[in-house]
């Protein structure tokens, strides 16, 4: 498999190891993203797409669909949506009532839900990296330590 197939095409499978590094180079390309103003945003919105089809190719050896990665993805911004809105009901309390702890409760839930939202990124991309694949052909083709050797 070729580099723009690996990032760049949601079809077919591929192995534990593979995805790891394409895993690395994407932590790679997001940090370089990081430091460079602009461009840096389209390199990070490249590499989001490329992660997407990265994990749909793994899910795909796991006999999975693609679509399990919509779990994490929307999980982070539901409660971080929930959150915010707390941060705000938490401050018209405090304003009704007088006290300032309503609005503090609901910074600690939007800290709290981050967390939550990172380890969900965290365990899903463990289980993705470490669950074996399925052995033999699935639906979504053969395995990739057969089309290796062939």
């Amino acid at each position: 498999m070729d580099w723009k197939s690996l990032f760049f095409s949601a079809e077919g499978r591929i192995g534990r190891q593979v995805f790891w590094i394409g895993w690395l180079m994407l932590l790679g390309a997001h940090v370089v993203a990081g430091w460079i103003p602009l461009v840096g945003q389209v390199i990070g919105l490249i590499a989001v797409f490329a992660w997407v089809c990265l994990c749909t190719k793994r899910l795909h050896d796991m006999g999975r669909s693609g679509w399990w990665q919509l779990l994490p993805i929307l999980l982070g911004p539901v409660l971080i949506i929930g959150s915010a809105m707390s941060i705000g009901i938490g401050a018209i309390l405090g304003e009704i009532t007088n006290t300032d702890w309503a609005a503090l409760a609901g910074v600690g839930g939007l800290l709290v839900s981050v967390a939550i939202a990172f380890i969900a990124v965290a365990a899903f991309t463990l289980w993705v990296g470490v669950t074996e694949g399925q052995p033999g052909e699935n639906r979504y083709g053969e395995p990739p330590l057969t089309r290796l050797m062939a």
